[in-house]
């Protein structure tokens, strides 16, 4: 069962869309689930806060609203606060996910991180705390599978 919150970010996205000549953009997916998420940054360069995010989402109706509500919780922040938006947070401001949709905030965590990384790259700069993301969220697990 999904949360009221779920529900409208789901029903009534917000930030759908791209970012003409982006500051950054993170695409990331999940092979097991086939949901692919990017995000889009504009990042004042002045004082390093995000002006504008948007996001495209193929996926689930979790995928769509967890990107809806990642791209709110990073806009207006600094690169270093939304550094601190995780899959969690996204989690709690969506007041909770069903445990099989737990990945789908695991995703806009990782789309936000690719977005700030291709940003970092395109300026030859380093963020703290920030590794090169994942393109796929499961991309280093170990096939659990039974093979035939």
């Amino acid at each position: 069962m999904y949360s009221e919150k779920v529900m409208d970010h789901f029903q009534n996205p917000r930030n759908v869309g791209e970012i003409p000549d982006a500051s950054g953009v993170g695409t990331v997916g999940n092979a097991k689930c086939g949901d692919i998420m990017r995000i889009f940054l504009d990042i004042d360069e002045e004082t390093k806060i995000i002006k504008d995010c948007k996001f495209k989402t193929f996926g689930c109706g979790a995928a769509v609203a967890t990107s809806s509500m990642a791209t709110e919780l990073v806009k207006g922040k600094t690169i270093q606060e939304a550094m601190e938006v995780t899959n969690k947070a996204v989690m709690e401001a969506l007041d909770g996910l069903p445990p099989v949709k737990v990945h789908c905030s695991l995703l806009a965590e990782e789309a936000i991180h690719a977005a700030l990384w291709d940003y970092a790259q395109k300026h030859g700069i380093t963020i703290e705390g920030l590794e090169k993301p994942k393109s796929d969220i499961h991309e280093g697990e170990e096939e659990a599978e039974d093979t035939y």
